[in-house]
């Protein structure tokens, strides 16, 4: 028996998977403070991902339990003095995919983001990898349509000077549907990116 379908059909159908895609799973380093809790929440609004406590789990715990979730990666969060300070994205084989170190701000607001027309653009092509990190549905080539959108924006050139290292490089925004800031932004002092 052979089921035919238009490619319309096909096209609408790929959109929708696409769009109930399960990538990420959120956690913290262990003993999360406040503003680390805070933190993970806005960001699981603002990607329509789940954030859980890790508790005493290991990290091969933590990636099991993101592939019997029918997650991709896991996002964790690690504090200094009480702040989150950086955000590790690793596969569920274990690799790490890539590392922000920086600070956030976030937001109690609620943040009133379309997760299924979420798009993307960066100024920083170091932060690109984010795209498929993320969930995003559309790549925005155009930074000034900000409904739904998270834009990075690079502030300024990469630094040697140990001096240097609290300059911030780039700001992640996330705008909500209406194109406002919604507040939560990662300002970001240092990037490593494994998959190049």
């Amino acid at each position: 028996m052979y089921i035919c379908i238009s490619y319309n059909s096909y096209y609408l159908f790929s959109k929708l998977l696409n769009t109930l895609r399960f990538i990420m799973l959120i956690s913290t380093s262990r003993k999360p403070s406040s503003k680390t809790r805070t933190f993970c929440k806005n960001l699981s609004h603002a990607l329509d991902c789940e954030y859980i406590n890790r508790g005493k789990m290991s990290m091969r715990e933590l990636q099991l339990k993101s592939r019997s979730l029918g997650y991709d990666n896991v996002a964790l969060v690690y504090q200094m003095k009480g702040n989150p300070s950086k955000i590790s994205f690793v596969s569920n084989e274990g690799e790490e995919i890539l590392v922000i170190l920086g600070s956030v701000n976030t937001t109690n607001e609620r943040l009133h983001i379309k997760t299924d027309e979420l798009s993307f653009y960066s100024d920083y092509p170091e932060l690109n990898p984010l795209k498929d990190i993320f969930p995003i549905v559309k790549d925005s080539r155009d930074k000034s349509s900000k409904a739904n959108h998270i834009y990075v924006e690079k502030l300024e050139e990469d630094f040697e000077d140990h001096k240097d290292y609290n300059k911030k490089i780039a700001i992640i925004h996330f705008f909500n549907r209406d194109g406002e800031d919604t507040g939560l932004k990662v300002n970001v002092r240092k990037v490593i990116n494994n998959l190049s």
